[in-house]
């Protein structure tokens, strides 16, 4: 399978962001793809499971948020991710010829894009790659208000020794989202999916992921039809 890359700019407001569009022969569909709060765009971790993605079939988009591409080290503030999210969707479509495109994000960038899709974000469904329901050891203060009107498809990825969200505490917020939600618990994945003692590489961690999202947007793919 032959995979055909495009580097280009996307402008968002008064900034200017880096992407990738990576494209296989016969795509399926596209994923775009957002890091976490503390890596860019190039993290081994993304690139690994983009390259699996591709592999699988789909397109994927990468893009940096505004505040990674300035090398600034605080994440943007909603409004300016949500924006980000809005325009790097808006390319990812313009360029995958009508077929559906999914929201998919490192923590930061997974929560950003369920906060872009509450405000009326279209996607054809959201895979969350550790999500960030809480802080670390602040279980009280959660992230899910959000999450309760969001009605399209929604994959939950998350690591068994994630502190951001441990298991027990996702499955309730996955229930009363309602049953487009689907969670996937990795054993003994760290927020990164790093299992303790693996000698799997950063890449090789973000490989591991491919094969749900792709399962998900096979699944899920009959709803971008038309």
């Amino acid at each position: 399978m032959t995979t055909t890359e495009e580097a280009f700019s996307i402008t968002v407001n008064e900034s200017t962001i880096s992407a990738l569009f990576a494209e296989p022969d016969e795509s399926l569909a596209t994923v775009v793809v957002a890091h976490g709060a503390g890596a860019g765009m190039n993290h081994p971790f993304l690139t690994g499971l983009t390259q699996a993605l591709n592999d699988l079939g789909l397109s994927t988009l990468r893009f940096n948020f505004p505040y990674m591409e300035a090398g600034k080290k605080f994440p943007d503030k909603p409004p300016a991710a949500i924006a980000t999210w809005r325009a790097a969707m808006g390319a990812a479509r313009d360029r995958s010829s009508g077929r559906g495109v999914f929201a998919s994000g490192k923590s930061f960038g997974g929560r950003m894009a369920s906060m872009a899709a509450a405000e009326g974000m279209d996607a054809a469904g959201l895979v969350f790659l550790g999500y960030p329901l809480h802080a670390p050891k602040k279980p009280e203060k959660l992230r899910d208000e959000h999450l309760y009107g969001l009605e399209l498809p929604l994959l939950f990825l998350q690591g068994t020794r994630d502190p951001f969200a441990r298991p027990g505490e996702l499955e309730p917020v996955v229930a009363r989202i309602g049953p487009q939600a689907k969670l996937e618990w990795f054993e003994g994945g760290d927020h990164s999916f790093k299992v303790a003692w693996s000698k799997r590489t950063i890449s090789q961690d973000g490989e591991l992921l491919a094969a749900p999202v792709a399962a998900f947007v096979r699944a899920n793919s009959w709803t971008t039809a038309g």
